[in-house]
C-alpha cells in the first residue's frame, strides 16, 4: 500500500489548515514525510479566479492575488514544521485544474488528506467540484478532516497529558456481501499504529420476503439470521487478527442501514474507515450512498479507501 509519503491538499481555508495538521500526525504515526500541495489555476486575460475560493479578481489584482497563492502553503508548512520540528516537510505549489493536480498527487502517496467545513452542509473540498471527484476517483485512500479537528479529539478524555492519552477506536465499516482486503487492511494497520482498538460495524437488512419491518421478523428468523451475520463477521476477521495481534477487535453487527450504525459509532472514534468501489458511471463521480452519508454526517476524520 505504502507510496512512500502522506500528501495534504491545502487551499488558505481554515479546513485545510485542520487538514494539514492531521495529515502531520498521520506522518509521524506512519514514519513518513508530509507532503503539502497547493493547486491554482492560471489566469485567463482580463478575468482571473482565486484558487479554490470562486472569488473574481480584475487584472489589477492579479499580483496580489499570486503573493496571497505563493503565501498559503508557506505559512501552513511553517506552522507543521513549528509543530512538528522532526517531521519531514515539503512543499509544492502546482498551476493546474486541481482535480487533476490532486488526482495526480496521488499515484505517489500512501493517503491524501482533504478538508471540510463539517456537519451537514459540506464545502470546501467538498463542495463537489473538487473533492467529490477526487475520492470517486483517486488511486490511494483519502481522508476527509472537518474545521476544526483537534488532536486532543482523538484521544480518550482524562487528566493526563493529550500526548500520553489512548486513541479512540478506529472505526470500520465492513460489507459483508463483498469483504476487501485493502478496507480491512487499511484499517487494522490504522488501528495498530495508533495503539488504538478496532470496532467493526456491520449493518445488514431484514430479507425482503419478511416485509420492511424488522419488528414483524418471527423472533426465532430474526434471531437466527442476526446470528448467522455474526458468525460470518467474526469469519471474515479471523486472519487479520492473526496477523495483527496487538490490536483489539470488537464486532458490532446490528440490523439497520450501515450509514446510521457507522455515524453512531463514529461519536466517539479516532478515525472512521469506509470503503468505495471502483465504478464508471456516465452521470458523473460517485462514492456510494453509505460513503456519501458518513462524510455528511460523521464529526470524525473519515477514510475512504478504494476497492474492487
Amino acid at each position: 500500500m505504502s507510496q512512500g509519503t502522506v500528501i495534504a491538499a491545502v487551499d488558505g481555508s481554515m479546513e485545510s489548515q485542520a487538514a494539514a495538521l492531521w495529515a502531520a500526525r498521520e506522518a509521524l504515526l506512519r514514519d513518513l514525510p508530509l507532503h503539502i500541495v497547493h493547486a491554482w489555476q492560471d489566469w485567463s486575460p482580463g478575468f482571473t479566479h482565486a484558487p479554490f475560493t470562486g472569488a473574481d479578481t480584475a487584472p489589477g489584482e492579479t499580483t496580489i492575488t499570486r503573493h496571497w497563492a505563493e503565501r498559503v502553503p508557506r505559512e501552513v508548512a511553517e506552522r507543521v514544521r513549528g509543530n512538528h520540528p522532526g517531521l519531514r516537510v515539503s512543499v509544492e505549489q502546482v498551476f493546474g485544474r486541481p482535480v487533476e493536480v490532486l488526482l495526480a498527487a496521488t499515484n505517489k502517496a500512501e493517503v491524501l488528506v482533504l478538508g471540510s467545513r463539517g456537519l451537514g452542509a459540506l464545502g470546501g473540498f467538498l463542495a463537489g467540484s473538487v473533492s467529490l471527484p477526487v475520492i470517486a476517483h483517486a488511486e490511494c485512500p483519502v481522508v476527509v478532516v472537518r474545521a476544526g479537528e483537534r488532536a486532543e479529539d482523538e484521544k480518550q478524555p482524562g487528566d493526563g497529558p493529550i500526548g500520553r492519552a489512548r486513541y479512540l477506536d478506529v472505526v470500520l465499516g465492513l460489507d459483508l456481501t463483498r469483504p476487501c482486503d485493502e478496507l480491512i487492511e487499511f484499517a487494522f494497520s490504522a488501528a495498530a499504529a495508533r495503539g488504538a482498538a478496532l470496532r467493526v460495524v456491520h449493518g445488514w437488512d431484514v430479507p425482503v420476503v419478511f416485509g420492511h419491518d424488522p419488528e414483524a421478523v418471527d423472533p426465532g428468523h430474526g434471531v437466527a439470521m442476526g446470528l448467522r451475520e455474526a458468525s460470518a463477521l467474526t469469519d471474515v476477521l479471523r486472519p487479520w487478527r492473526g496477523k495483527f495481534p496487538e490490536v483489539d477487535v470488537k464486532e458490532q453487527c446490528g440490523v439497520g442501514g450501515a450509514a446510521d450504525h457507522l455515524v453512531d459509532a463514529s461519536k466517539d472514534a479516532s478515525l472512521l474507515v469506509v470503503g468505495r468501489r471502483v465504478r464508471r458511471s456516465a452521470i458523473g463521480p460517485r462514492i456510494g450512498p453509505v460513503t456519501h452519508a458518513v462524510l455528511h454526517h460523521t464529526a470524525a476524520p473519515v477514510a475512504v479507501v478504494q476497492h474492487l
